[in-house]
């Protein structure tokens, strides 16, 4: 015989609804939706809980496992992988963006990859070089436009002001 199911929920039923409709994940949807349940009395055994929900009955004793543990914020707490940590540091994105606000600046990625592989002492992709300076960085190089050098600049000059005077 199966032992009984009960369990006791501690926030009252407006309360539950309330942060149902407002959850933004289905997941926490769910579970506050099995909480619901549970306190409103619509439902009495785990295997209907289960089937209401779509979930297998392992999936059901784990949440009201760490219900009971921790509460609500046990149960609605989301853990994330850890992830790759990034190539580089803070210390060294610190003087990789100081040495990107000098004047003189760099020509191109591949300068900087040249730069970061002598002063750290580590070879960086060229990818990994641009993603971070260009998206977490929110940096651009500051290359003027190609000018050739047979260009007369009296010529340009000239050119300049007669084309103002026509707009």
């Amino acid at each position: 015989m199966a032992r009984p199911f009960q369990i006791e929920i501690v926030e009252d039923a407006e309360y539950l609804e309330k942060s149902m409709r407002q959850a933004r994940d289905s997941r926490d949807q769910e579970k506050l939706q099995m909480l619901w349940w549970l306190k409103v009395g619509a439902v009495k055994q785990q295997q209907e809980l289960a089937q209401r929900l779509g979930r297998d009955t392992s999936t059901i004793t784990r949440w009201l496992q760490k219900y009971r543990q921790g509460g609500l914020n046990k149960l609605l707490e989301q853990k994330q992988a850890p992830g790759k940590p990034p190539a580089l540091g803070k210390a060294q994105l610190a003087q990789l963006k100081e040495q990107l606000e000098q004047p003189a600046g760099f020509k191109s990625y591949g300068a900087i990859v040249e730069w970061c592989e002598q002063t750290f002492g580590k070879a960086f992709a060229y990818k990994t070089v641009y993603k971070t300076v260009r998206y977490r960085l929110k940096a651009k190089l500051k290359v003027p436009r190609p000018r050739s050098h047979k260009q007369d600049e009296p010529a340009v000059k000239s050119f300049k002001k007669t084309s103002r005077s026509r707009c």
